[in-house]
């Protein structure tokens, strides 16, 4: 019997700086086998607004993320598709805490409330915008609003330039 490959791979080694976290990957992504491919999506623009990028980068470039001591995952490594559409199991909270705990980045920061919260064991609406502490043991998370077109009605960008301002000023967490 062999492994089922996720569907993007994770982008983590230790030492990274920052770990940016989502849901799932969306359709487009998972087609284009790049992170945050579907050309709606804010995720490289706001990338490069926040200096986490010296300028923005196409999807196709997401491996070079970890010149910059950032990387990649995803709650959900083995579906695809909006949230509202993902099996009820496809959310791995346990796998995601060992894959964090192996690499250990300074910060964890979730691209959405919904998978913060699953992996909290909250709801999202007991969730703001920012930094909260992570589980003991864990590196401190930051949940920021989703960068995806479907998620235009809660867009606010201050939370992703307030972590680009921590990330570029190399402070602890």
């Amino acid at each position: 019997m062999s492994e089922v490959a996720p569907v993007l791979p994770d982008l983590l080694r230790p030492g990274l700086r920052l770990v940016f976290c989502g849901s799932a990957p969306g359709a487009v992504s998972a087609a284009r086998g790049a992170y945050y491919a579907h050309p709606g999506n804010r995720f490289w623009p706001i990338l490069a607004e926040g200096g986490f990028t010296p300028g923005r980068w196409a999807p196709k470039d997401y491996p070079r993320l970890l010149e910059r001591g950032i990387g990649l995952t995803d709650l959900a490594k083995y579906a695809s598709g909006n949230d509202a559409d993902l099996p009820a199991d496809a959310y791995d909270v346990e796998d995601l805490a060992r894959r964090i705990r192996e690499a250990r980045p300074a910060m964890l920061a979730f691209t959405a409330k919904a998978p913060a919260a699953a992996f909290l064991g909250v709801r999202t609406t007991a969730l703001s915008y920012g930094r909260i502490e992570g589980p003991k043991e864990f590196p401190p998370l930051w949940v920021l609003p989703s960068t995806s077109g479907s998620g235009a009605r809660h867009w606010d960008p201050r939370p992703w330039l307030a972590l680009g301002e921590w990330f570029r000023a190399g402070l602890p967490p």
